[in-house]
Parts: C-alpha cells; sequence; structure tokens
C-alpha cells in the first residue's frame, strides 16, 4: 500500500478528473439532530480529504475489504449494508449535509464501527485520498441523471471518470451501479461496455437482475411511481 502520509501519490498517479459538477448542492435546513451530529459526532466519523491519502487499516482498525458508495443522499441503504455486512468496511460520501448529519447520527445510535463519510466532491476524494488498488467495490446508486440533453455532460458516470476510478479498484473489484431512469441507465450501459479492462457481470449488454443491495427511500418512491429500476455490474478484469 502506498504511504498514507504522502498525499500527493493519487494525484501524481491518476489523472485529474474533469471540473464539471456531478451535482448540485441542495438547500434545506440541517435538523437540531443533524447539527448536533455534524458538530459532535464528525471527528470521530468524518474524514477530511485536507489529511490526504488514507490507510483503511488506520481508520478501521483491521483489514478488511473495503467498499466506497458515491452519493449515499440519507443513507439507509448504506447504513443497513454496513450493518448485515459487519466483515466489510464501508466509505461513505456524500456533498448534503443534511444526509451527512442524519447519517452520523445513525452510525452513533447504532454502535455501528465500520462505516466512514466524507463530506465532499467524489471526484476530489478519489483523486487525493484513495490509494490505488484499495478498493472492493465502487456502488453509485441513483446518481442525479440529468435529464435534459444539455446537462448530460454532468452525469457521473462517464469515461474519464470510469478510467480515473479503475485504478483505486483491486483486480477483480467491481463497480455497481442503479438508476430508475432509462435512458441513463442505457448511457451507463455505453459507457461501461466501452471500457477494455471492465466485464459484466450479468454479459454483455445485460442488466444485472439479483443485487444484495438494500431498496434506497428513493428507489422505492420510484417503484410507488412505476418506475423500472437497472442495476448494472462491471468487474475490473485489467
Amino acid at each position: 500500500m502506498s504511504d498514507p502520509k504522502n498525499s500527493n501519490a493519487a494525484s501524481e498517479s491518476t489523472p485529474h478528473l474533469r471540473t464539471v459538477r456531478s451535482y448540485v448542492i441542495r438547500g434545506g435546513r440541517l435538523t437540531p439532530s443533524q447539527q448536533n451530529a455534524l458538530e459532535k459526532l464528525w471527528p470521530i466519523y468524518g474524514l477530511e480529504i485536507a489529511k490526504g491519502l488514507i490507510d483503511p487499516e488506520q481508520v478501521f482498525g483491521r483489514k478488511a475489504p473495503l467498499v466506497m458508495e458515491i452519493g449515499f443522499g440519507m443513507g439507509d441503504s448504506l447504513l443497513q449494508m454496513a450493518q448485515q455486512n459487519p466483515h466489510k468496511d464501508f466509505i461513505g460520501i456524500e456533498v448534503h449535509k443534511p444526509g451527512v448529519g442524519r447519517l452520523l447520527h445513525e452510525i452513533a445510535d447504532k454502535g455501528i464501527s465500520n462505516l466512514r463519510v466524507y463530506c465532499h466532491d467524489a471526484k476530489e476524494i478519489l483523486r487525493d485520498c484513495i490509494a490505488e488498488q484499495s478498493l472492493d467495490c465502487v456502488q453509485i446508486f441513483f446518481p442525479d441523471p440529468w435529464h435534459k440533453k444539455k446537462h448530460n455532460k454532468r452525469r457521473l458516470v462517464q469515461s474519464p471518470f470510469i478510467e480515473a476510478l479503475r485504478p483505486k479498484l483491486k483486480l477483480g473489484g467491481t463497480i455497481h451501479m442503479a438508476t430508475d431512469w432509462v435512458p441513463y441507465a442505457e448511457h451507463m450501459m455505453e459507457v461501461m461496455s466501452a471500457q477494455a479492462h471492465f466485464s459484466n457481470a450479468a454479459g454483455a449488454q445485460n442488466f444485472s437482475l439479483a443485487t444484495d443491495r438494500p431498496l434506497t427511500k428513493f428507489e422505492k418512491r420510484g417503484q410507488r411511481l412505476g418506475h423500472v429500476v437497472n442495476d448494472l455490474i462491471f468487474i475490473r478484469e485489467a
């Protein structure tokens, strides 16, 4: 593993990602519980980009499979996954502070030790804080689909992003995506199928039918509205 003290190591070995943001920081007031969690629990469960490259074994106090989720929303499904998989360690990334505050509160309330949180741009976290071949899985569930064609360039899942993400995954590691917007699912499939170093776990051009991820609050709402959810799982082969 790279020297965790060298915060520039990831930047030197990984090309800088596009500066176009794939998200808009939404408004919304913090509840007293969320604000309290951010103030008191962040020093315990929060991770800072300013500290540079992390050593997962130091962060979690053990060596275990490492899963990173980008954009966990309010954190319900990520929390459930951490609870159901105590043999794995999880890092969540989210820019929406109410969601971060809520997840911090739940981590402490339920005594979860295998989950840590970043509140920052995921592209910068990957570039500056994640060592090469340190992740077993990256999860991207229900990212903003940017429906309008003129905004499609803001979608997180683009070839330059996947190319920069690839070296962070271990060989055999996976990218698991899900969306309820069919045009975005098709876009994801096109982007991932064009990656020479990944294979589709479900077979070429197939969406994954059986996954072990919990339903998100967003997904449940979509199902009530009749939305079709598509999952994609791709494996790093080289």
